[in-house]
């Protein structure tokens, strides 16, 4: 990668860097001989809040239980000892689910691969308590969607109802299901990624599957290439604004590619379609996991990394990592008051902040998602409807209306 180019770190809070410090590999030694100078002055609240948002509890809690001292507060630690657990026995959950839904699936004929869950996080960890999941990610052939939801509702999963003028139906790839005893939610998807994406056919990817042991019948999984491409498309579409995947990257090109394996990628990335964005997204993924974690980047990869575009587009998502994490922070009465008093200048600095996230989205997508993009930008969406429900012979109100529900929701305080 370029030496003369670092990504400005300065807005970057001193907990975040932190968890970033902890987070790299390479650091453990360096954390015990300096851990009174870095855990000095640390908001362990704050550090808390962000450690949960970026999902990297697990991780983060088997580097720090090893320290030894007082400088972390024994409430940190019983929290995330907490939060450990916890995660451990939702991914042993969801491998038993996992089995069950591979085993009918076949039963069935009907092929699926897994995209996340407990089987990623034994191939990139080798450990399915050191990384979180939300829910089970399957891809099917388009032609199973009837009979896999068939299955489905036979084992008490319930789909999600879409409801009226939501602007993604006409472009969904997936469809979700909640099993409301199991409080397990499962995502069906027949697409890696959305409309106007193109992207290799369910046949070329399960010829270049992967087969894991991690349970008593075999479960097959994406190949090394497409996992790593498909965790990147999907890191970027949101910003990295979770750290987990950009932990993801890090150990897959720790621990996956090779230097001739590197050289294959180069090649492949062509046949994987991607589209022209795929050198966007793998040096914007190189770039921050090297300059955040540290992570080594040989001379071929640097050929992704050396992009002014790819540059550009890294530093635009250290503002959606730092900013993504305030929104769920619970705010005080005190804090309350002062944003009422100071009402105009809040509703300048939300736009502002909307306009440079809308802003990331905007740049890395292709020509022809950014002419949809803006086709959305006037469409109602679900949000709009649940603001103002209004009766059917008047839902042609949303398209006009559409704006003002845009204005209003940016300058609410999240």
């Amino acid at each position: 990668m370029d030496n003369n180019f670092c990504l400005d770190l300065a807005l970057m809070p001193k907990e975040l860097k932190l968890i970033l410090l902890i987070m790299n590999t390479e650091s453990d030694e360096n954390i015990r001989l300096k851990k009174n100078e870095l855990f000095t002055d640390i908001d362990w609240e704050y550090f808390l809040h962000l450690v949960m948002h970026h999902r990297v509890y697990p991780l983060i809690y088997t580097k720090l239980k090893t320290i030894e001292g007082e400088v972390i507060p024994s409430y940190v630690i019983k929290t995330l000892s907490y939060e450990y657990k916890r995660n451990t026995i939702k991914m042993l959950q969801f491998s038993g689910e996992m089995v069950q839904i591979s085993e009918l699936f076949t039963e069935k004929k009907i092929r699926l691969l897994f995209l996340k869950g407990p089987v990623i996080a034994a191939d990139i960890y080798g450990d399915i308590s050191l990384r979180t999941s939300k829910d089970l990610d399957i891809l099917i052939p388009s032609t199973d969607i009837e009979r896999a939801e068939e299955i489905l509702y036979n084992l008490g999963y319930e789909r999600e109802e879409e409801p009226d003028y939501n602007d993604w139906k006409w472009r969904n790839h997936h469809v979700t299901y909640n099993h409301p005893q199991k409080n397990i939610q499962l995502e069906i998807h027949w697409r890696i990624h959305p409309r106007p994406k193109k992207v290799p056919s369910f046949n070329e990817l399960w010829e270049r599957k992967r087969v894991s042991m991690l349970t008593r019948c075999p479960v097959y999984f994406l190949g090394k290439e497409d996992l790593f491409l498909y965790l990147v498309a999907h890191g970027s579409k949101h910003g990295w604004f979770r750290l987990r995947w950009l932990a993801d990257i890090d150990l897959l090109v720790r621990k996956s590619f090779s230097l001739e394996e590197s050289n294959l990628l180069l090649k492949k990335y062509k046949q994987i379609h991607l589209g022209g964005q795929a050198k966007l997204f793998v040096g914007q993924a190189l770039i921050l996991a090297s300059q955040l974690l540290n992570t080594p980047i040989n001379k071929e990869m640097q050929a992704f990394t050396e992009k002014r575009r790819s540059k550009r587009v890294a530093q635009m998502a250290i503002f959606y990592i730092k900013e993504m994490a305030q929104i769920h922070i619970p705010i005080s009465e005190e804090e309350l008051a002062k944003y009422h008093k100071n009402f105009l200048l809040t509703i300048k600095s939300n736009l502002r902040k909307s306009f440079l996230i809308n802003g990331y989205r905007f740049f890395s997508k292709s020509n022809l998602e950014k002419f949809l993009f803006i086709i959305r930008l006037f469409y109602p969406r679900t949000a709009d409807i649940m603001a103002l429900k209004l009766p059917k012979p008047f839902h042609f109100l949303y398209f006009p209306l559409r704006p003002f529900f845009w204005a209003w929701r940016k300058t609410r305080k999240t």
